[in-house]
């Protein structure tokens, strides 16, 4: 896979996912649902933590802000990391699977950094009101963003039966998450690697790079 491509997947990854946080953003309530089937919501919430909401400050004796600085600033080492992991892999001409999931994970951290890290000055509070971009009195600061989230698959929603020991009558749902766009790429990325890891670790790519390819066709 070529650094072409790589890039290019990653930029159409970033603007659907800023397309739809913005979007969200600026025509939803926090909180506000709308239901496109029974079993798919969009459901607008807003994550200053980290996976599932979680955050530094639950499990370390920090304050709130300052276990979301370190959550951005740990967030942005991740990213350069990845990054490096994705131009040596290209470089080193590694399997089309191993560089395609890997875009996929840097695209969907990327777009999450975005939020965390400019939505806390490009947007006022969404609580009780659509939110504003650029507006004079944002929420937050730089790198106090908070990301965004609005895909939410309830499939499940339902009671337990009243003969089931310690659950019966109390309530059940399958799939809980609401998430966005980038951790859906994030969330593929890490699938490819797990259910293909042999064809993305095995061998390198096939393709030959343009200037070796020139080279043999001159000999």
């Amino acid at each position: 896979m070529s650094i072409k491509k790589s890039v290019l997947l990653i930029f159409l990854v970033l603007l659907i996912d800023q397309i739809s946080k913005i979007y969200i953003k600026t025509h939803f309530v926090l909180g506000e649902s709308y239901e496109v089937f029974e079993w798919f919501k969009i459901h607008f919430i807003e994550n200053s933590g980290a996976a599932w909401g979680a955050k530094l400050n639950d499990f370390l004796p920090i304050t709130e802000n300052t276990a979301k600085l370190i959550l951005t600033v740990f967030r942005l080492f991740a990213v350069a990391g990845i990054g490096y992991w994705l131009c040596d892999s290209i470089k080193k001409h590694f399997s089309t699977t191993l560089i395609l999931a890997v875009s996929l994970i840097f695209a969907g951290a990327l777009g999450n950094i975005i939020d965390s890290v400019f939505y806390g000055v490009l947007f006022n509070e969404s609580n009780g009101q659509v939110a504003t971009m650029f507006s004079d009195e944002p929420y937050g600061s730089w790198f106090f963003g908070k990301v965004v989230d609005m895909l939410y698959f309830p499939m499940i929603d339902t009671t337990w039966p009243s003969w089931v020991p310690f659950f019966g009558g109390k309530n059940f749902s399958f799939f809980d998450p609401v998430f966005n766009i980038a951790d859906m790429a994030i969330s593929t990325g890490v699938g490819i690697l797990l259910v293909f890891n042999k064809k993305a670790f095995g061998h390198k790519s096939e393709e030959i790079p343009t200037d070796e390819a020139a080279l043999q066709e001159n000999e």
